[in-house]
């Protein structure tokens, strides 16, 4: 009895972190989804120059979803795996949300173009690839999980902010 007492007791200690612990949560998070979107915005840069960098598109990409899938695990109290494993990544995901099996096949395909492509021997990577990555990235960074983050973690006032620039207002 006493045993299951002090599990209660744990459970219930972590449902109510100190409000310094949720901002450092929430300040790491955010931290993850800008780098996640310096990555993704730098492929999308690079793809729009006149020489095509393939393998550093794919692998910024590749990095974008990385960040993402470690921002959305810290969010949840996960601490990121020091791994570039984007099937890792995803499937530890999926176990905190079953919506992540609808970037599978996008976790698979970025995984290619992770930290191996930047060295000696790389595999062969066409216009097609970073066609394929770049999609794979913005859905990834579109993903509804990651969308409600992004919504959790802005305040309010940037939204308004942005509303009022992006319309001229």
């Amino acid at each position: 009895m006493y045993l299951i007492l002090e599990k209660m007791k744990i459970s219930l200690r972590k449902q109510f972190i100190k409000k310094e612990e949720f901002y450092m949560k929430i300040k790491d998070v955010i931290e993850w989804m800008q780098i996640a979107d310096d990555d993704f915005d730098s492929a999308k840069i690079l793809n729009e120059s006149a020489r095509k960098y393939y393998e550093i598109i794919c692998y910024h990409c590749a990095q974008a979803a990385e960040k993402y899938l470690k921002g959305y695990l810290s969010y949840n109290d996960i601490i990121p795996q020091k791994t570039h494993n984007l099937l890792l990544l995803n499937e530890v995901c999926i176990e905190t949300d079953n919506a992540f099996l609808n970037i599978r096949t996008e976790c698979g395909l970025l995984n290619r173009f992770t930290n191996e492509i930047r060295y000696p021997h790389r595999i062969e990577i066409n216009g097609e690839d970073v066609n394929y990555s770049l999609i794979a990235a913005e859905k990834i960074r579109n993903f509804e999980p990651m969308q409600n983050l992004r919504n959790i973690i802005t305040p309010k006032n940037n939204a308004k902010e942005t509303d009022v620039k992006e319309n001229g207002k």
